[in-house]
């Protein structure tokens, strides 16, 4: 099942690390079989508010985005971004081919939260 680094950036300063990192990353991600899907274009906001930016990162399985993220070499670069650029990250797994919205309803009126 496929797993997702999220990240929320808030904030972002222009800064030379940024530019280091960016050119960085891919190979960090590349052992991992990472590849962006989403990487900070503008959001049209349709709901809510949205202050920032986001990433998404597809990784093969949620082993492989923990990996990469615990990884010596996404170590290694972390605190460019981080110094830099205010947000969060969550690592998440993805639902399935078959995911049906309508049997997660019916086990939570049967008080199964699935989790």
């Amino acid at each position: 099942m496929p797993a997702y680094g999220f990240a929320h950036l808030r904030s972002r300063r222009n800064h030379s690390d940024i530019i280091e990192y960016l050119e960085r990353i891919q190979a960090t991600l590349d052992p991992f079989a990472g590849r962006f899907v989403i990487h900070g274009p503008p959001v049209d906001v349709v709901e809510g508010t949205w202050p920032g930016s986001m990433v998404l990162i597809e990784f093969p399985g949620l082993a492989e985005a923990r990996s990469w993220y615990d990884s010596p070499a996404y170590r290694a670069i972390l605190s460019l971004r981080t110094d830099h650029v205010e947000g969060d990250l969550v690592l998440i797994e993805g639902v399935g081919p078959h995911y049906d919205p309508a049997e997660r309803a019916r086990q939570l009126r049967a008080g199964q939260d699935g989790s």
